[in-house]
């Protein structure tokens, strides 16, 4: 058999990439040959392989993590004596040892370090605090529950088994849970059940545009999605779910469409218009949730969820309940306000204060708050001007050919629009969305994203709140984000709860004050810690009341 043939031969029936290369190599010595072609059906053989090996290496190493297994390192990079352990701790007035610590300088580029999946997803762990095990045990409806079955929904998270049942006794409550932890069902069929209870009070008496209960969201892609899911779940109640978002307002205003809503679910900019004209009343308003409630309450949506807010009368405890309290279980009127929110700044209750009782509030939050999620690997690259976009790309066509939906996070809408322009030009197909587009444009291109229409979504922190892209087997952070909270909220976009792909977060870290953050998420994780701090955009509404206060005092 000659050279040529058994070359062929050989990568006709190649079992590993190892033996291709080595052929390969000997076909490439012949002078008569330049290129080797191998077949369609070995190569994706051999990724079949490759990705099968790859997931039961994780599965394993996150098993022996579980069993404390002290070899599997939780932290790890290109210096092994860095490396982190499970169960490894620090002496309190040691220096905590980071792989990051260089990375301010220029000639860090190229370091990386990796934050190991270490656990299973904490949303579907026992908690002592959750008490039922299944939806039949939280006080739904049979109407709901078989509802909820249809959605394919068979066991409640922590969050749902824990807030449900006090959500459904009219407490105003704040609702807190990590990420992809199904916070829309938490909040969503404790309000169905009470408007269908509500409704068969009122008969026939409800007005046109008098929804029961109101739904407030950050964004119209969210509040599309938590339309869809309500409006699954209230038809088997009688229900009809309204909703409001914005574009082509004054339209709205004079081609009103009267009906009988019970629940509607609304931006903020597009309700406050509606309701000032008299499309939509708020008289008999019994219930209001914010759902991702910590950005709605920053410098984007404050000052008009806050005027609106101001208006309702919000149920409260007042000083005799207060003194009974003791006695027998408080007894409130007025509206129930529901905040649920994926992580808690500092000084929210600050923000609060004007607009409900302290006191009323139960807060409800599982154990994982404010931490990283375990069960996702998370990758930090240290790179420069030169190899950031190599990098990307380099990433983006690896998840292109295995078809793994990727999901690209910039800081600025111009660089999303760069990013989708150049991977559409290169053959990756790429859908674009942020805040900057019009109306017009924005609408329909996260459903498509989700029907698999491209295998990547270039966006802003528009995308990061609350959208359930289960789908999603890849985050990337093209530009590392400014606050805790948002790169919090972007690793949810992967490795949530109902998703069939294995979740990973690569960041791409180029500039000095990236490397700061990056150096608090490290020793977060070593310490074992929760952050201490996720305030965003927040922190200044709150420094701006402080210094109007004191200008006050000085006044008086």
């Amino acid at each position: 058999m000659s050279l040529t043939s058994s070359v062929i031969y050989g990568v006709k029936y190649a079992r590993n990439t190892q033996v291709i290369r080595i052929l390969q190599k000997r076909w490439m010595s012949q002078e008569h040959f330049s290129v080797i072609r191998i077949p369609v059906q070995t190569t994706q053989r051999l990724e079949r392989e490759k990705s099968k090996r790859k997931k039961e290496e994780r599965n394993a190493m996150i098993e022996r993590s579980q069993r404390g297994d002290l070899t599997v390192p939780i932290v790890s990079c290109k210096r092994k004596e860095l490396n982190h352990y499970r169960g490894q701790s620090y002496s309190k007035f040691a220096e905590v040892p980071l792989a990051s610590k260089g990375w301010k300088h220029l000639k860090a580029a190229g370091d990386y370090f990796t934050i190991s999946g270490y656990s299973g997803n904490p949303s579907l762990h026992s908690s002592k605090d959750v008490s039922g095990e299944d939806f039949e045990s939280l006080g739904l409806s049979k109407e709901l529950l078989s509802a909820i079955s249809q959605l394919k929904f068979e066991k409640p998270t922590n969050i749902q088994a824990l807030a449900i049942p006090h959500v459904l006794q009219g407490k105003n409550t704040l609702v807190t849970a990590e990420t992809g932890n199904g916070k829309t069902l938490t909040f969503l069929a404790p309000m169905l059940q009470q408007i269908a209870h509500w409704k068969r009070s009122l008969g026939s008496q409800l007005p046109f545009n008098s929804p029961l209960g109101l739904i407030i969201s950050p964004g119209r892609e969210l509040a599309e999605q938590i339309h869809g899911v309500a409006s699954t779940l209230g038809e088997s109640l009688g229900i009809n779910v309204g909703l409001v978002l914005g574009g082509k307002i004054r339209r709205k205003m004079h081609e009103a469409k009267m009906s009988e809503i019970h629940l509607l679910v609304a931006t903020i900019g597009a309700l406050s218009k509606l309701t000032t004209v008299g499309v939509y009343r708020r008289d008999y308003l019994r219930h209001v949730t914010l759902d991702e409630a910590d950005t709605l309450l920053d410098d984007s949506f404050s000052e008009k969820v806050l005027r609106y807010l101001s208006k309702l009368p919000i149920q409260g405890v007042s000083e005799e309940e207060a003194a009974m309290a003791d006695q027998q279980p408080e007894v409130m009127s007025g509206i129930q306000l529901t905040l649920v929110a994926a992580t808690l700044p500092r000084g929210l209750n600050t923000i609060l204060d004007p607009l409900v009782d302290p006191d009323s509030l139960v807060h409800l939050s599982t154990p994982h708050l404010n931490r990283l999620m375990p069960h996702v690997p998370q990758r930090f690259i240290r790179v420069n001007r030169h190899t950031k976009a190599e990098k990307l790309v380099e990433l983006v066509r690896a998840d292109a050919r295995r078809k793994n939906p990727v999901v690209i996070f910039s800081n600025q809408s111009k660089t999303a629009d760069w990013i989708s322009l150049y991977l559409n030009e290169i053959g990756v197909p790429c859908i674009n969305l942020h805040g900057a587009m019009s109306l017009e444009l924005r609408k329909g291109r996260f459903d498509a994203f989700q029907r698999g229409e491209a295998v990547a979504l270039s966006c802003t922190d528009l995308t990061s709140r609350g959208l359930d892209t289960v789908q999603a087997g890849h985050v990337i952070n093209y530009d590392f984000p400014h606050y805790v909270a948002d790169y919090i909220h972007r690793c949810g976009r992967t490795g949530r709860v109902g998703s069939t792909v294995p979740g990973i977060v690569t960041s791409l870290v180029h500039h000095k004050n990236e490397v700061e953050l990056v150096q608090k998420i490290e020793y977060a994780v070593r310490k074992g810690e929760a952050f201490h701090n996720v305030n965003a955009n927040i922190k200044r509404i709150i420094t701006n009341r402080i210094l109007k206060e004191e200008q006050l005092r000085q006044i008086v």
